[in-house]
């Protein structure tokens, strides 16, 4: 079979996907990205595309994002033009519908069957925007947003098939959509995602490496902002450090925006917040590490005794669920996304998004009495094994759903 990924940034959502039918070693296999530093890999082609237009600074608010869409769409299309008098078309596409990629793609290959990834609709109610009152919504949110969802509208006209990683983000979309989009995750390797009771982390500052006997609390974000909660984390760090005097937080992020507006102040989200809680820190205990290699964070999650995630109602970060596949012990916000995935007492710990007070309480009842939460990692695990797996859960339900777009002889064989 032939096939073809979209994805401004590889490998995006399709990491294992991708990988997959990779090593199958029996498909011809395209992968369609804006980004240019992908390594050669054997098996598949890569292919660079640039978008054929980005709007000026300074264009209209409520076309910007359209604008910039459709350029990355004919950018992409003027791509699939190329391949296709190559003499590549391919039996299915799949992208991610967000960056407006698929937008033109029925207009290279009418008759190609695409499957649409559709993440986040876009709300001025009930999602991230206005959601915390620190960072309350202009009076023109509900007029943007719903300009933003314009791609989203075309795409869903353009796929014949849409697919959701979880049901909180499907049920964003109109009811209109939803019939058309099925719910499955992209999938976790829980397989390889394992806990690890030797793991161990080198800290420079400490001159020695922290295990599972270090008293270690936890917390991650692609990026230190709002939308996943760092200020809360960091309004709670000093309760934890306080409560819990041998404690030692050790954060993952940049200091970048992924989501959201940036900062205004100097330094970006890190450095205001660390001003606001100032000298109320015991800073020799808190390890700020940035981006780490992926098996860096494996082991950083691996020696915690607590791990925080934080996040306002907006798309469920994979490293949640990696980390219940770890075994982690996790005290989360209960928001609406998060509550899908753990359930209180049983799979991890809630409590309200809005209490940095109540937060530091609970993480510092973990870090004092393992013990009595003993089982929460343990029943994570099993629960993400069950419902998120990729090998056993979601690779099956995505072929199945190919294989409906296909003819019978170029269906792809159900592991």
């Amino acid at each position: 079979m032939k096939i073809l990924f979209v994805h401004q940034n590889f490998p995006g959502q399709y990491r294992e996907l991708f990988r997959w039918f990779v090593e199958q070693g029996e498909h011809d296999v395209v992968f369609l990205t804006q980004r240019q530093d992908v390594p050669k890999i054997k098996g598949a082609r890569i292919i660079t595309y640039k978008p054929h237009h980005k709007p000026p600074k300074g264009t209209y608010a409520l076309t910007q994002y359209w604008e910039e869409c459709v350029g990355a769409g004919f950018g992409a299309a003027t791509a699939a033009q190329a391949l296709d008098k190559a003499g590549f078309k391919p039996d299915i596409v799949m992208g991610h519908v967000g960056w407006g990629e698929l937008t033109f793609m029925k207009e290279v290959w009418p008759d190609v069957p695409i499957i649409g990834f559709f993440e986040y609709y876009f709300l001025a109610r009930g999602g991230s925007v206005g959601f915390d009152p620190e960072f309350p919504a202009s009076e023109h949110a509900p007029f943007i947003m719903h300009a933003r969802n314009a791609v989203n509208f075309a795409n869903i006209q353009t796929v014949d098939l849409g697919h959701s990683p979880t049901q909180w983000q499907r049920d964003t979309f109109p009811e209109s959509f939803r019939d058309k989009i099925y719910v499955c995750h992209d999938g976790i390797r829980t397989d390889k995602l394992v806990p690890n009771t030797t793991a161990s982390v080198p800290l420079g500052r400490l001159g020695r490496a922290v295990t599972r006997e270090d008293e270690i609390f936890t917390y991650m974000a692609r990026n230190m902002e709002p939308t996943r909660g760092f200020h809360v984390f960091m309004r709670a760090l000093p309760h934890i450090l306080e409560a819990r005097p041998n404690a030692r937080a050790l954060i993952i992020g940049g200091n970048e925006v992924s989501y959201g507006k940036a900062s205004d102040r100097k330094g970006g989200y890190r450095a205001e917040m660390e001003r606001e809680v100032g000298d109320r820190v015991d800073w020799d205990r808190v390890h700020f590490l940035g981006r780490v290699p992926y098996e860096a964070y494996q082991q950083i999650i691996q020696v915690s005794r607590c791990h925080i995630y934080l996040t306002v109602p907006f798309v469920l970060s994979w490293s949640l669920l990696e980390s219940m596949s770890m075994g982690a012990t996790i005290v989360a916000s209960d928001v609406a996304p998060v509550r899908e995935a753990i359930t209180h007492g049983k799979t991890g710990l809630l409590v309200d998004f809005f209490q940095p007070e109540k937060l530091a309480q609970q993480v510092a009842d973990v870090l004092e009495r393992p013990g009595t939460y003993a089982h929460l990692g343990p029943a994570a695990r099993r629960h993400v094994v069950k419902t998120y797996d990729f090998q056993t859960v979601a690779l099956p339900v995505h072929l199945k759903q190919i294989n409906t777009l296909l003819p019978s002889a170029k269906r792809v064989a159900l592991p």
